[in-house]
């Protein structure tokens, strides 16, 4: 099963590059992250395209069968809808009846980045290198989610980042003020000339300073400087700030995303 959406193939090869294991199973695809298997989309399925009415209990076997251990559910589906994605996309009955929570991102591209309409002239940006660099991306992690991340989790998502760019297949970029990262975000080689931005991270106290924007730009002129990315990639919830950041910088939105989750019963 080849993958034809752009935001799911860019996905896969940067979880192929942190180590992830994807499978074949001719009508489906399993990608699973066996040093982290708290990522909920670093372990899922991605199916073959929009599912049919009446497949959720058979899709929730298949998922329950390659993942026995897993406390939650993921599903993405291998089907670009137009944008934008209501109505156009619609989501079977019985996918929410059975606990299946639809979500719709907004796959975005550009050929090249602009600066942000306000860019954050006073912070530091660069990239993250030193161990205390690292600690400080794991920091932030945690004064962005909080509760909703576990420990564990953030621990092996920074391992996992750190690993990708001492590879040298992309970078990860701070934006730094008054000696604390306040921001930050990677850019990574996605293959086939394109570059796939990731976890855009902005400290709750220090958002609406143009700090994500700037990152953003800095990381684009890198993608095309050094990974000679002639395509750039984002994905991002449509209805969050952050997508209208994203288009300020010159992104246009490409094709709309849809997945399934059930989190962890509590």
């Amino acid at each position: 099963m080849r993958v034809t959406s752009l935001g799911l193939a860019t996905d896969v090869a940067l979880r192929v590059l942190e180590g992830a294991e994807v499978s074949d199973r001719g009508g489906y695809l399993v990608v699973r992250s066996p040093d982290n298997p708290e990522f909920w989309w670093g372990n899922f399925l991605i199916l073959p395209g929009r599912p049919e009415p009446g497949s959720a209990v058979a899709w929730l076997a298949r998922f329950a069968a390659e993942f026995p251990a897993a406390r939650h559910v993921a599903l993405a589906v291998d089907a670009a809808g137009p944008v934008p994605a209501e109505p156009a996309i619609p989501v079977p009955a019985d996918f929410p009846a059975a606990g299946l929570e639809a979500e719709r991102s907004t796959v975005l591209t550009a050929a090249s980045v602009t600066p942000p309409p306000r860019p954050a002239e006073q912070a530091g940006i660069r990239p993250l290198k030193s161990d205390a660099d690292w600690q400080a991306s794991l920091d932030l992690g945690v004064r962005c989610f909080g509760a909703e991340g576990s420990q564990e989790y953030l621990i092996r998502r920074n391992a996992a980042r750190r690993r990708l760019i001492r590879a040298g297949r992309g970078a990860w970029f701070g934006a730094f003020g008054g000696g604390r990262l306040l921001a930050q975000l990677g850019v990574c080689d996605a293959g086939d000339g394109r570059a796939r931005y990731q976890d855009v991270e902005t400290d709750p106290a220090a958002r609406r300073r143009g700090l994500a924007g700037t990152l953003v730009w800095h990381a684009g002129l890198y993608a095309h400087e050094v990974l000679g990315a002639a395509r750039l990639v984002i994905v991002a919830d449509p209805g969050a700030e952050a997508i209208r950041v994203y288009r300020s910088c010159g992104f246009a939105d490409a094709e709309t995303l849809v997945t399934f989750e059930r989190p962890p019963a509590e």
